[in-house]
């Protein structure tokens, strides 16, 4: 019995349908199913239907964000497991050549156009490999010669392709040269002698595909889904490739999608029209954006009120109504005012019968200024004028304004309504208005009949209770942890966005730390949050301070902290250190300052808790340990960071004599962080340059340094000739005592080295 093809097709889409939502929950089996579903998805006897489900799951899965670029390369030029070991870019080629549905040539268009800067890329790396462009070559030849014939769907995508295309063969801009891998696709990654890229003929093509495209802007404007797709891959081209940036707006300056306005007006043509001038304007304005100080912002801008006043001409002049009179605003022409005020109306009061808002809140006498009507003012200019106007008010006659317009509410409230009184003087005529419904019976008995009941606008007689939200429950710490770590990120999002104002608030004690929303503040901000943010959070308990009398347990007085594991301060802090470690050098003035903040929080923390100290010891009296200040914060992060940033400190490098020149404290175990520079024998100058700097600037901590230079002068050997100088002036006694050894080693017949002893010698007799 004969199998039916189309039941066939029906299952075997199904299981394929199961296999793609495998690779969709997970982007790594792309490679796997693709190679192994080719052969059931290609050929000439494939039915349509398994041709279409193919071709449209090899553009999504080249389309896939999540796939990386490397993995995309492999899995297009990697032959499958079959006997045939069809590659994917065959497989594209095999359904242009043999397939005749629109469905599935543009699907296959889409992904040639993912495909092409893979194998241009893996072309660049391997320029043996012949085959692969070959059947690249292929796939762009037999695209070119659709893109004029084909249905307007298929012609959409081959613009799409030729836009890559162009992006590929045109030279772009190479961000790191020593990572080529990372680098943006394009010409400028062809070497000159490359055997399969030639140079020339990429950039003609380039050339020639780039006028074909712009020519779509004045030869084919009648069909506006080309001129829409063509407009919207320019876009791009203008971004990302500078060079042909240029060309491509003085094209879209020169096109004019009001030409089907020549011929006679249809709905559809309005559509089109409309629908060309819309996308041409959004690539205008975006570019505008991108780029204020583009030279053609002054023709772009042009060219955009030029488009809307051609598209008010054309499109809304059949539609155009005309305008509504200026009325003054109190409903009274200005020729009649004088006569009212006559008749003894006070002009700024409300006026007796009906009274509008603006009789209501005008408090001017100027006849001028009540009769403008602000609603020709755009609300961009009513908005940039109210703010500064609010904020330079008088608080004064604010409150005398609301004070006047309050008490006139309350009269108007307290007056009966009256009938509407003619207000014209004796020499007007007498018409009289008829005033009379001119509803008949039944339509006066269906609106009381849909009117509501009495007695249904009286407030009810009962209060009704207070509402009161629902308790919240209680939150994980988990999610605290989560919360947390999302609002110090987006912190820093706001501090990075921000770039370093141009002119900088004087320094000195006397400004203000964040007085500015800049840089600066935000970094002074998240410094004093890292070290002050777990004051006053959670339950008051007792504190155990690790001093060097040992550890002493003060209960804190309105200080509390959180009970979970998780601690805002310390977040913020590693936070900090990440940030300042991405560009440690750059960010030297971050690290000082936030420093210093430890710094300071440490030793008012430390004087707190040494005076309670004393207190619990009895008369005030404290023991000298317990009272010693200690900074267990500053010297956590700032050995954290020196430990960071020694392995790549460089011979000559002066970051590190910046950043402890300004730290705020220097210890011993700093200096030990400072001496173990020198066990790499490049950087011994640079050590010594460090402790020669810190003996020369920062005297209380002198003593230590040249203990440190005494150390290494002892200790290792291949600096005791950078540490001479520095020991003859502040320490000759350690050269004193080599000169003794020498004397001593003379007279015991010992053999001395060069450039020990006796260069010690000799210097103390220079």
């Amino acid at each position: 019995m004969a199998t039916n093809p189309l039941s066939t097709s029906t299952t075997t889409i199904a299981q394929l349908e199961s296999a793609r939502n495998l690779a969709l929950g997970d982007a790594r089996y792309y490679n796997q199913i693709l190679l192994g579903i080719l052969p059931l998805i290609s050929g000439a006897n494939i039915p349509v239907e398994l041709q279409r489900w193919g071709a449209d799951f090899i553009a999504e899965a080249f389309a896939n964000p999540v796939l990386l670029p490397g993995d995309k390369q492999t899995m297009a030029i990697e032959p499958s497991k079959d006997a045939q070991n069809m590659t994917v870019i065959e497989a594209l080629k095999g359904y242009l050549e043999t397939s005749q549905d629109a469905a599935v040539v543009r699907s296959v268009v889409q992904a040639a156009a993912s495909v092409y800067p893979l194998v241009f890329r893996h072309t660049i790396v391997n320029p043996s490999d012949t085959q692969n462009w070959q059947v690249m070559a292929a796939i762009k030849s037999n695209i070119l010669r659709r893109m004029d014939s084909a249905p307007p769907g298929v012609r959409i995508c081959c613009i799409k392709f030729v836009q890559r295309v162009i992006q590929v063969e045109t030279p772009g801009l190479i961000s790191d040269p020593r990572r080529p891998e990372q680098n943006e696709i394009s010409l400028a990654l062809v070497p000159r002698d490359h055997p399969l890229l030639q140079l020339p003929n990429l950039e003609a093509e380039a050339s020639g595909l780039l006028d074909r495209l712009l020519d779509i802007l004045q030869s084919d404007i009648s069909d506006a889904l080309l001129v829409t797709a063509t407009l919207n891959s320019l876009g791009t081209l203008v971004r990302c490739r500078p060079v042909i940036a240029n060309k491509i707006i003085s094209a879209v300056l020169n096109f004019n999608p009001f030409k089907l306005a020549n011929s006679p007006l249809t709905s559809k043509s309005k559509v089109m029209m409309k629908a060309m001038e819309r996308t041409g304007r959004a690539l205008l304005v975006n570019l505008m954006k991108r780029e204020p100080g583009n030279p053609f912002n002054a023709r772009i801008q042009q060219y955009v009120e030029r488009m809307a006043r051609l598209r008010i001409e054309v499109l809304d002049d059949t539609n155009r109504k005309r305008p509504a009179p200026s009325e003054p605003t109190d409903g009274f022409d200005p020729s009649k005012r004088p006569r009212l005020e006559a008749h003894g109306q006070v002009v700024g009061a409300p006026p007796p019968g009906p009274v509008s808002f603006a009789d209501l809140y005008t408090l001017t006498h100027d006849a001028g200024a009540k009769s403008f009507d602000v609603q020709v003012i755009p609300i961009d200019t009513v908005v940039q004028i109210i703010v500064p106007m609010l904020m330079r008010i008088d608080k004064g006659k604010m409150d005398d304004a609301i004070n006047t317009v309050r008490a006139r509410l309350l009269t108007l409230s307290k007056l009966p309504p009256q009938p509407t009184a003619s207000l014209s003087g004796p020499d007007d005529d007498d018409y009289e208005p008829d005033f009379a419904p001119r509803e008949d019976a039944e339509q006066l008995s269906n609106k009381l009949a849909n009117a509501p009941p009495e007695g249904l606008d009286v407030p009810p007689s009962t209060s009704l209770a207070p509402f009161k939200l629902p308790q919240a429950p209680p939150i994980t710490e988990k999610e605290l942890e989560d919360y947390g770590n999302s609002t110090i990120r987006r912190v820093f999002d706001t501090m990075n966005a921000l770039s370093t104002p141009a002119k900088k608030t004087k320094p000195g004690f006397n400004r203000c730390a964040a007085s500015s929303y800049d840089r600066e503040a935000w970094m002074t901000i998240i410094a004093r949050l890292a070290t002050r943010a777990g004051i006053g959070l959670g339950d008051e308990e007792e504190d155990e301070v690790a001093y060097a009398g040992g550890p002493v347990k003060i209960k804190s007085e309105g200080k509390r902290v959180l009970k979970s594991g998780w601690k805002l301060n310390e977040a913020i802090r590693e936070m900090l250190y990440q940030h300042i470690m991405a560009d440690w050098r750059r960010r030297i003035d971050f690290a000082t300052s936030w420093l210093s903040e430890e710094w300071y929080n440490d030793r008012i923390s430390g004087d707190f808790f040494a005076a309670q100290t004393r207190k619990l010891n009895g008369n005030g009296n404290g023991s000298t340990a317990a009272t010693t200040p200690q900074t267990p914060n500053y010297t956590k992060w700032v050995l954290k960071l020196l430990d960071s940033m020694l392995p790549y400190l460089e011979s000559n490098d002066k970051g590190i004599i910046r950043f402890l020149s300004e730290i705020p404290a220097i210890d011993e175990q700093i200096l030990t962080r400072v001496k173990r520079i020198a066990e790499d024998p490049e950087r011994v100058g640079l050590t010594v340059n460090v402790l020669h700097y810190l003996i020369l600037f920062r005297p209380p901590v002198r003593e230590m340094c040249v203990g440190a230079v005494e150390d290494l002068w002892r200790n290792y050997d291949g600096a005791k000739t950078s540490t001479r100088k520095l020991l003859l002036k502040w320490r000759p006694e350690v050269l004193q005592e080599e000169l003794v050894k020498a004397e001593n080693a003379k007279v015991n017949g010992e053999a001395l080295g060069v450039g020990g002893p006796v260069a010690a010698q000799d210097e103390m007799k220079a």
